[in-house]
């Protein structure tokens, strides 16, 4: 016992060295494998050889879970597009509406009856401009009372959101990263506590022994350990409950639920589920096919309505196939310039939709197991992964302290 205490006085500076050692191990092998998630986004190396951040490489599967459990317990595309007015969303496209109607008219009249249009006066020509521009509401209203009663038939919102993600890597990252801004900090801080606490019994395992085992074993130990005490008092346990009878622990991220609702819903309004995306999905995503069939039925009873007793003579003179091609026209015109019309939309439809708080809302109400679901995939998918690094990190310093101890 002498001897040991000798060689504590003798050497104390290097024994009170080694638990700031493993609580710096504790420190660096968190921050290691936190930015291992994330970055970088593209892959890096020769051949297999080299690394893609975790969240980036699965981001097809990280969107897909990330979407499952939005679109499951947080959004009902129905109820939500059926907030949108008809007449009022008619009525903020009004002005670029009457402008396209003027254009899509003045083209079509050129193309099918160049003769015809050219020789009719101006005032003739307005006429029958304002004739077409006073039914162009009203084909709004369809269109949009037909989005809303068939949502689930031209609104892929699954497919919109995975599209956006995969498309956007560093958007992924985001949204797991800002929604577990707190626990990423509690990782590589806890790295530093239980560092410090596990190089306190270093210290006693090498003045008994000072075998060069100990080190490398230790920070083994210590980058695995911590690791996996962090990812565990993370999500663990998912409701307040009191160890020892005096501390209270309840899983971090569950613990911080209503803040990082207000987060996560501002950030999917704001980034995802956006009016500028939710129209380039009905206009332009997979279904969009289906959006163009309301579109061209509509217009072609419009087109058939503004013939109206001198239709077969309209017929006649252009032929009823080219009459077809005509209403077809139309139709691809319309569609081609809604995307840029609906964009006058988008204020309104903002604050219709009410994205924001309608997330915020839900997730305070989700089971625990499902909000753990909107942070837990990123730390799921090769978390061994994760935990081996901080091993092996652990063990290379380790080695590191045997060689500054011994030389």
């Amino acid at each position: 016992m002498t001897a040991l205490l000798d060689e504590l006085r003798e050497h104390w500076l290097l024994y009170a060295a080694m638990p700031l050692a493993a609580a710096l191990i504790g420190y660096v092998t968190k921050i290691v494998a936190i930015r291992m998630m994330f970055q970088p986004l593209e892959f890096h190396g020769v051949g297999r050889l080299g690394w893609q951040g975790i969240i980036p490489r699965r981001a097809a599967r990280m969107a897909s879970i990330a979407t499952e459990t939005l679109t499951r317990e947080l959004i009902d595309p129905q109820q939500i597009i059926s907030r949108l007015d008809p007449v009022r969303i008619a009525e903020e496209m009004r002005q670029p509406l009457l402008d396209t109607v003027d254009d899509i008219t003045r083209e079509v009249a050129s193309t099918y009856q160049p003769g015809l249009w050219e020789s009719l006066p101006e005032a003739a020509r307005r006429m029958l401009i304002r004739r077409v521009q006073d039914d162009a509401p009203a084909l709004v209203e369809q269109v949009v009372g037909d989005i809303r009663r068939n949502v689930e038939n031209v609104l892929d919102i699954k497919s919109m959101i995975v599209t956006n993600l995969v498309r956007d890597k560093e958007l992924l990252n985001r949204i797991f990263r800002e929604a577990g801004d707190q626990e990423f900090r509690f990782i590589a801080r806890s790295g530093i506590v239980f560092g410090f606490l596990i190089g306190l019994v270093q210290v006693a395992a090498w003045a008994l022994t000072h075998n060069p085992l100990v080190m490398p074993l230790f920070g083994i130990f210590t980058g695995w350990f911590t690791d996996w005490l962090a990812l565990k008092m993370i999500f663990h346990p998912k409701h307040p409950t009191r160890y020892l009878g005096i501390i209270e622990w309840q899983g971090l991220f569950l613990k911080r639920r209503q803040e990082v609702s207000e987060k996560y819903g501002a950030l999917i309004a704001q980034e995802i589920l956006t009016p500028s995306n939710l129209f380039e999905a009905l206009l332009k995503g997979p279904l969009s096919d289906r959006v163009f069939a309301m579109v061209q039925r509509h217009v072609q009873q419009i087109v058939d309505s503004q013939s109206g007793l001198a239709r077969p003579l309209v017929v006649l003179t252009v032929g009823s196939t080219r009459y077809q091609e005509m209403k077809r026209f139309v139709a691809t015109r319309v569609m081609a310039e809604l995307p840029e019309t609906m964009r006058h939309v988008e204020a309104y439809a903002e604050e219709a939709l009410d994205i924001r708080n309608t997330l915020t809302t839900k997730m305070r109400d989700l089971e625990p197991e499902e909000f753990e679901e909107l942070l837990r995939p990123a730390f799921r998918q090769d978390e061994w992964i994760l935990i081996s690094v901080g091993a092996i990190l652990g063990g290379l310093m380790g080695e590191l302290q045997v060689l500054l101890l011994t030389h």
